[in-house]
């Protein structure tokens, strides 16, 4: 991996890129992590012969930045013209995964094709969530934590839920994923405001104008209303389908890579050259 930096506003925003001669993947981070949560995955796309870019956003890893008002897609789109001059395909998970359709509908002819693992698109009502108890349970503990200021506790709590998956055993995942998730979240935790974000208009009811090929990844032991938000995703958007990795919850480049890395690749491969 090569380290730079790409300036937007007041931010050194850290990028990773992996050689690769054939056209560009931008992996866009969840919540909970930052560009080293594919660190199982780029150079395996990049073995395979793509140009692969993944980035800090504001407030996460190794970016350095001011508080003030930012707009996370024009730093996205920084990185872009930056370090892939074609349209790219874009993977992103979780909030990453919201970012890349909102490039998708405001820039389209940025995006050659998109892999949305446990997306968060913009405007989702929240009627539509159907919450299980063992959510419920792990949604309150969360709520005494941060009630608390016990940031390590928050830590322990958000990997338990997003990698071992709130119906699953805690632990489920360990060794080295773990130990990085519990980095990469800690950094977020503890990182100082980042300032008010740009509003830009919700996804979610424009979801038919994203005549882009997509790819939908959803874990089987992720939450319920995340598998059923990504159905509605595949029943709206006019070029997608649908992938479940069994034995992965919400972070499946840390908890199933190898099955991550075939899905994206034989996806890759259908839409650019």
């Amino acid at each position: 991996m090569e380290s730079s930096t790409v300036r937007s506003g007041q931010a050194e925003l850290a990028v990773g890129t992996w050689a690769g001669d054939r056209s560009p993947i931008v992996a866009l981070h969840p919540g909970v992590g930052d560009r080293r949560i594919w660190q199982w995955c780029a150079p395996v796309w990049a073995e395979a012969g793509f140009r692969v870019v993944a980035y800090d956003r504001r407030g996460f890893g190794a970016t350095r930045y001011l508080t003030e008002p930012h707009d996370d897609l024009a730093d996205l789109l920084a990185v872009t013209e930056a370090n892939a001059a074609r349209p790219a395909v874009v993977v992103g998970n979780s909030r990453g995964g919201g970012l890349a359709l909102d490039l998708a509908l405001r820039h389209p002819a940025h995006v050659a094709g998109l892999v949305l693992i446990a997306p968060s698109p913009s405007g989702f009502p929240d009627d539509d969530w159907a919450t299980i108890p063992a959510e419920a349970d792990q949604d309150e503990l969360l709520e005494q934590a941060e009630a608390s200021g016990d940031l390590d506790l928050v830590n322990h709590l958000e990997v338990r839920y997003w990698l071992d998956g709130v119906e699953q055993p805690e632990g489920r995942v360990a060794g080295s994923p773990r130990d990085l998730l519990i980095e990469m979240n800690g950094l977020a935790l503890r990182a100082m405001p980042v300032g008010d974000a740009a509003d830009h208009p919700s996804v979610w009811p424009r979801l038919a104008q994203i005549a882009i090929p997509t790819l939908v990844v959803v874990g089987a032991h992720d939450l319920p209303g995340i598998a059923d938000l990504c159905g509605q995703l595949v029943e709206t958007l006019p070029d997608a389908r649908l992938s479940t990795i069994a034995h992965s919850a919400h972070c499946p480049s840390l908890d199933q890579p190898d099955e991550l890395n075939r899905l994206v690749l034989d996806f890759v491969r259908s839409v650019v050259p």
